[in-house]
């Protein structure tokens, strides 16, 4: 039976950088993943496939370039599935190859197959054709991650009924589609096929979306997507779709009746510890298959960790990355430096795309905390009018008090790039007066920073002359009484 230090189930964003950090550690690390899903849910169904699809949405509808040519700018007329997937297989193939290339020139071993625990310190791994391989080790890492929740009141059929897994195989783009869930993944598959011309309708139990983002940026986005005629139902519960020759029939528990070619149901995504066995290894899942883990990533087995979506929020490919070396470092005594989680980004690629890092502008106000804001909207800018947005924004939020950043929200093209620099003068302490200070190259989009801190700043300042005009008037007020 083959020993390991560490074994790391899964080879997703938060297994790949597990198994790299220990073997760069010089321990003798393995990764198991099955044959058809190397580099997890993330490359092969869903970060890279879907931001790949985009892409190629954007490329091919043209949208970025209609304000600059006209609405009827299209670069092909009839777009295809076959168009649209061409891009995605060949991104995927690439980012593949790139991490079987990665953990080879590691020395991370490969073990293919499915993998189970028998106890505490032993896995079992199934091959394709069934056979068995016991391995051992020192440390697991567990990286699973996740799959689509799937209500047992809604038939899935993979072709007009969908998960966020399956819609990346439809045959056709559908003249209309219900997404049921305004979460992340549900904005952003509605907002790409919004911009393929789909007639989309989202169904949302809450009373808003994206409720963790900055109000004011998420109105931004709700604007741009009902212009391109996506219809929101807040408030509204879905109680069954029923399947039809001629399509789908939504019904909602307020006795609407939405009729669509195919329905997207993108209601969360349930952990997969299930397959995994975790009460073999003394381990307890809550009942969305997560696992509960402390600040080093440790389950409730000292020697076992469990990273990535597996543990619940956030959620994301890039956090994933940071919780899987954090994890290796921890298990093999190596110093890892602080974590910020306030100044962890997070990037929606919704079209248009969303991101931000710090505090919103509704958690400062329930917090008491003094802040002013700074906007930058990209029609100000020469850089957004060379590409033709005219609807993107940069906000930043400027303590009142000793002018440090405590959130940078960005809205539009290429926000998801544009964040990480406020991010890195929130990680390093800067004041709003850097940024006021900084010679930006131009045009770009990152000047927006400056115009931004400009208008939080004279914003400071003519608070600060009121107040000092006040104090004036006061001395002018108590001089002439001491007089008199």
């Amino acid at each position: 039976m083959d020993h390991f230090d560490v074994v790391v189930i899964g080879s997703g964003p938060a297994g790949q950088k597990a198994a790299i950090a220990a073997a760069k550690l010089g321990k003798r690390a393995a990764i198991v993943e099955r044959r058809d899903m190397m580099g997890g849910v993330c490359i092969n169904t869903g970060t890279i496939p879907s931001k790949t699809l985009r892409e190629a949405v954007l490329y091919l509808t043209g949208l970025n370039q209609r304000e600059l040519y006209g609405q009827s700018y299209r670069l092909k007329t009839d777009i295809t599935v076959t168009d649209l997937s061409a891009r995605t297989m060949h991104v995927v193939g690439k980012e593949i190859d790139v991490i079987q290339n990665q953990l080879a020139r590691n020395g991370v071993t490969m073990l293919i197959g499915s993998a189970y625990f028998i106890d505490p310190h032993e896995i079992a791994i199934e091959d394709a054709t069934g056979d068995l391989k016991h391995v051992t080790a020192d440390h697991f890492v567990v990286a699973v991650g996740t799959r689509p929740a799937r209500p047992s009141t809604v038939d899935f059929d993979g072709i007009t009924v969908v998960d966020s897994d399956q819609i990346l195989d439809l045959d056709r783009v559908p003249g209309s589609m219900v997404v049921v869930g305004a979460g992340v993944i549900g904005i952003e598959y509605a907002s790409m096929f919004a911009a393929l011309g789909t007639k989309v309708t989202v169904i949302e139990q809450r009373p808003t979306m994206l409720d963790f983002c900055d109000r004011e940026i998420v109105e931004a986005l709700q604007y741009q997507l009902r212009e391109r005629g996506v219809t929101f139902r807040f408030g509204e519960t879905v109680q069954t779709v029923e399947t039809h020759p001629s399509g789908t029939l939504t019904i909602l528990a307020s006795g609407k009746k939405i009729p669509a070619d195919t329905v997207l149901y993108s209601a969360g995504r349930q952990g997969v510890s299930d397959e995994l066995r975790v009460e073999s290894a003394g381990l307890t899942a809550d009942a969305r298959g997560r696992l509960k883990v402390d600040e080093h990533f440790r389950t409730a087995v000292d020697h076992i960790y469990a990273v990535g979506d597996i543990i619940g929020f956030p959620a994301l490919a890039a956090t994933s990355m940071e919780q899987g070396r954090r994890a290796a470092y921890h298990a093999f005594g190596e110093p890892v430096g602080a974590t910020d989680e306030d100044l962890q980004p997070i990037g929606i690629y919704a079209i248009p795309e969303i991101s931000f890092v710090g505090r919103t502008e509704d958690q400062l106000t329930t917090s008491t905390i003094p802040f002013e804001v700074g906007v930058a909207r990209y029609r100000e800018l020469a850089r957004g009018a060379i590409m033709g947005d005219s609807y993107g924004l940069l906000k930043l939020l400027v303590h009142a008090e000793d002018r440090t950043l405590l959130g940078v929200h960005a809205f539009g093209s290429n926000a998801a790039e544009l964040v990480h620099i406020g991010q890195t003068v929130m990680g390093l302490g800067g004041t709003v007066d850097y940024l006021v200070d900084a010679v930006f190259n131009y045009p770009t989009l990152a000047e927006g920073y400056k115009v931004a801190a400009l208008d939080a700043v004279n914003k400071m300042r003519a608070i600060a002359r009121v107040r000092a005009e006040g104090h004036r008037l006061d001395l002018d007020v108590g001089a002439t009484t001491v007089v008199g």
